[in-house]
């Protein structure tokens, strides 16, 4: 059990962190358009267009 928590958790966690990173920082190799989040107001439109049809 201490060598799990000496190596094997810590290395966990350290790979969890890198992980995160490399996904936070790939938004910045993004074309502008797909860096930006996505529209709810588009799919609010869509979605009461719909309703208002039936």
């Amino acid at each position: 059990m201490a060598i799990f928590r000496q190596y094997i958790a810590p290395l966990l966690v350290v790979l969890v962190f890198i992980l995160a990173l490399v996904a936070v920082s790939a938004r910045i190799f993004l074309p502008s358009d797909m860096a930006a989040p996505a529209p709810i107001e588009e799919v609010g439109v869509i979605v009461n267009q719909n309703h208002s049809l039936s």
